[in-house]
């Protein structure tokens, strides 16, 4: 019970960080991060860039596509721009996965007391702001923190372990990466739990690895509920995003040994957590590659499938004579 209190406590530190530090990012930067993404969604490479850059910047990805969807619903982006901005949030969420697999947990309290003393004492409202991101990223890896030092007596307890190695199974980690995704709506919360559980050896490669496949599945929930009452272009991103990550996964899950061969070869002599961190990156990034030739096609495909509404054209008066 000990043991659980502390990771659910962990869990909600680093819950909270992810939501205010997206927050107060986006009261930070204004609404110059929705003209940021129409001057520089001209084409897909740029669009693509985009989206990781505004993801690294967010700590969400789920915010950007979600932040996306909102700008194609109210008319200030194309369907096409959309679907970049979606594949480099893939890309993006990744460097949140190379942060957490540093070992920078037991400095936590540094930036959480730099943090709270810039935005208690700074009279500037941007000063004050950015204060705050700094103490919500200590409070991030604090609470990872939290849930390390939590798992540690776990490496002991054989049903644990046992339970564990079942994960091995890419079905069966990809299916408990997306349920835990879909109930704690993090996809960097999940791969961070994982990331920890590396950190004292009671997790696999191969289980990590199924699990953070399974976390990109339980990532569309939220954005696809985002699309609710939009219209159809908004509807199309939030299918795209799903449909991205599905056939991302099952190509994963097809050539799931050789994929980790390749990771445990790029990372020779590095830690499991910066394996896992690797192996993040290069699926994500490896899908966007993939998919990149292949978006006019699907943009028609999805046009098909949803066709814009016509505009009704407004019946003229009859005119009256006399």
């Amino acid at each position: 019970m000990d043991i659980f209190l502390m990771v659910l406590g962990g869990l909600g530190l680093f819950l909270f960080a992810i939501n205010n530090l997206s927050d107060t990012l986006k009261e930070l930067i204004g609404n110059k991060a929705n003209k940021w993404l129409d001057l520089f969604t001209k084409n897909l490479i740029t669009s693509v860039l985009t989206g990781t850059a505004a993801t690294v910047l967010l700590d969400s990805s789920s915010a950007v596509i979600i932040m996306t969807i909102v700008l194609v619903n109210a008319g200030a982006l194309t369907f096409r721009q959309s679907l970049g901005i979606v594949m480099g949030a893939n890309i993006g969420t990744t460097f949140s996965s190379q942060l957490i697999a540093l070992d920078i947990g037991q400095y936590s309290p540094v930036p959480i007391f730099l943090g709270l003393v810039c935005s208690f004492f700074a009279k500037s409202e941007k000063v004050s702001n950015a204060g705050r991101v700094i103490l919500y990223f200590g409070i991030l890896f604090f609470g990872l923190y939290t849930m390390e030092r939590a798992v540690e007596p776990l490496k002991d307890h054989e049903k644990f372990l046992s339970w564990m190695e079942r994960l091995d199974s890419p079905l069966r980690g990809t299916f408990i990466g997306a349920l835990v995704t879909l109930v704690i709506q993090s996809s960097s919360a999940t791969v961070g739990m994982v990331i920890t559980l590396a950190k004292k050896q009671l997790i696999n490669l191969p289980g990590a690895m199924a699990v953070m496949l399974g976390a990109e599945l339980g990532t569309c929930s939220d954005t696809l509920m985002a699309t609710i009452r939009a219209d159809r272009q908004a509807v199309k991103t939030g299918l795209f995003h799903l449909a991205f990550n599905v056939l991302c996964i099952a190509i994963g899950l097809a050539v799931f040994p050789q994929f980790y061969k390749f990771i445990e070869w790029i990372s020779a002599g590095a830690g499991m957590q910066q394996k896992i961190a690797n192996a993040h990156m290069v699926f994500n990034t490896a899908g966007v590659l993939l998919f990149l030739p292949f978006i006019p096609l699907i943009e028609k495909l999805l046009d098909q499938v949803l066709p814009s509404k016509p505009v009704k054209a407004q019946a003229e008066s009859p005119l009256i004579d006399g």
